[in-house]
């Protein structure tokens, strides 16, 4: 049986012994916010904000193009108008997404139809930053979605509003796998489950779908999952059940958990307020607790999903004055354990991003191990091609009892497909006539960047001295003026 209760009913029914009952949410002060950042005004329902223990990405304003920035955590306070951008995309950025591999890799998506996955130097921007390590083309119209799979180096998913989910191989910049015909209008979501072999999708068709994207195979899917005509969101729970927000026929804004194995019923619906801004879920699959985060809320309301009826149980919600226009997540592993700190958000304002951190009241100063089951670490189980063969690997998890150390970030390398390249790794017995003509095409190839570099290189530098004598020309006329 499923069960649907209005929020007012859910607060008399909390889960008695949960010991997220006391979370409580705290506004960092002033100085620790990032101030004076114009948040891109862009209408799309991301989050803009990606954020990982090293960095925060915000989507911004970019004045003919997209950009967005990135800032080492704890450079807090007023950030310079001058300050350096990711600014290589041609249209506004829509979408950000921060490798789980690797905390310098960065994907974005754009309304200029391209992903592209940048490399951010080891302590942050110091020059804008034009030129991404790989431009992904295949979508025909904005791409809206980027998501990195979860266990699989290098496999990048993204959605368009081309109603195409594009699998790609990050390393070779090659689409593997295009899903063109399952969605018949905009995909609103798309998530993986925690291996990485399923996604689920929402779409504005109001069916929820779940995935096998290797054998491009619908495995689950329910029609009207939501009935109300505003955007549905879907995402996978660590036990493979499927939470989604929406609206129902009479606007009001809804959660919902489902089963995969029965789609027909939901485990449990709750109606939750008559607010029109669409709910973003964070999930922590470590405490099983969802964080809903409504675009144009003043508030981040707090869940925890159990085994037991009613199965979806509301715990609390931190409430600010200001409205938030986009929100990131923290990974578990960029937590302060020692403050018992459980989950921290990035609230995109008008100007600002505000951290949030969410904690759960302890009286002892050790490690709460209860709080922090061993988690998802940046470690990859598997390689792209063994996942694309067919390879499933859960996550590599970590202790987090002394904190997390982050390694040393190897640089991403796309190594553009070569033909030769396949036959190389195939037939190892007759390797040296092929191994001769793969590494004297690259070298070709490598002359005529060169050539193309040193040659801009000359035309910037000519550029650069005329602009020099022109300027040099108007201060004259300048110090003429002023006698």
């Amino acid at each position: 049986m499923h069960s649907t209760e209005p929020l007012k009913d859910m607060f008399k029914r909390v889960v008695r012994q949960s010991k997220f009952r006391h979370v409580f949410g705290q506004a960092v002060k002033n100085d620790q916010c990032y101030d004076d950042i114009r948040v891109s005004r862009v209408t799309w329902d991301s989050a803009f904000c990606a954020v990982n223990p090293k960095f925060v990405a915000i989507i911004v304003e970019a004045s003919g193009g997209g950009a967005f920035m990135v800032l080492p955590l704890h450079k807090t306070g007023r950030i310079d108008k001058a300050y350096p951008t990711v600014c290589g995309h041609t249209g506004p950025v829509l979408d950000i997404d921060w490798c789980p591999h690797n905390d310098q890799v960065i994907a974005s998506g754009s309304e200029d139809c391209t992903v592209m996955v940048w490399q951010i130097p080891e302590n942050g921007l110091v020059t804008s930053m034009p030129e991404p390590v790989v431009v992904l083309e295949g979508h025909s119209k904005r791409v809206g979605i980027v998501t990195w799979h979860p266990t699989a180096r290098n496999v990048l998913l993204s959605a368009g509003c081309d109603n195409v989910i594009i699998i790609w191989n990050v390393g070779t910049g090659e689409a593997i796998i295009t899903l063109e015909d399952m969605h018949p209008d905009i995909i609103f979501s798309v998530c993986w489950n925690r291996n990485g072999s399923l996604i689920c999708t929402a779409c504005k068709d109001k069916k929820v779908r779940v995935i096998d994207p290797r054998k491009e195979d619908i495995v689950a899917e329910k029609d009207k999952a939501h009935e109300g005509a505003r955007p549905i969101r879907a995402i996978f729970l660590s036990d493979g059940k499927v939470f989604t927000t929406g609206f129902s026929r009479m606007s009001e804004r809804q959660l919902a958990l489902w089963d995969p194995d029965n789609m027909e019923e939901p485990v449990s619906v709750h109606e939750m307020d008559t607010s029109n801004g669409v709910l973003l879920p964070f999930y922590d699959p470590d405490t099983n607790v969802v964080y809903l985060c409504g675009k144009g809320d003043s508030s981040i309301r707090y869940f925890e999903i159990t085994d037991e009826a009613p199965f979806v149980h509301y715990l609390n919600t931190f409430t600010t004055k200001e409205p938030q226009r986009g929100m990131g997540y923290m990974p578990k592993r960029g937590l302060d354990v020692n403050k018992c700190e459980i989950a921290r958000f990035y609230k995109l304002h008008e100007r600002k991003c505000e951290p949030i951190i969410m904690t759960v009241p302890r009286k002892s100063d050790l490690f709460q191990d209860d709080l922090y089951p061993d988690t998802a670490g940046p470690e990859a189980p598997m390689e792209a091609e063994e996942w694309f063969e067919g390879k499933n690997g859960d996550p590599v998890l970590i202790s987090l009892k002394h904190g997390y150390i982050p390694g040393k970030n190897r640089d991403l390398k796309v190594v553009k497909k070569n033909i030769l390249d396949n036959k190389l790794s195939k037939n190892t017995e007759n390797t040296t006539p092929a191994i001769k003509t793969a590494t004297s095409t690259p070298s070709i190839k490598s002359e005529a960047k060169l050539d193309e570099v040193l040659k801009e290189m000359k035309s910037l530098r000519e550029l650069v001295s005329s602009q020099e004598k022109r300027i040099a020309k108007l201060e004259q006329q300048l110090s003429k003026m002023d006698i």
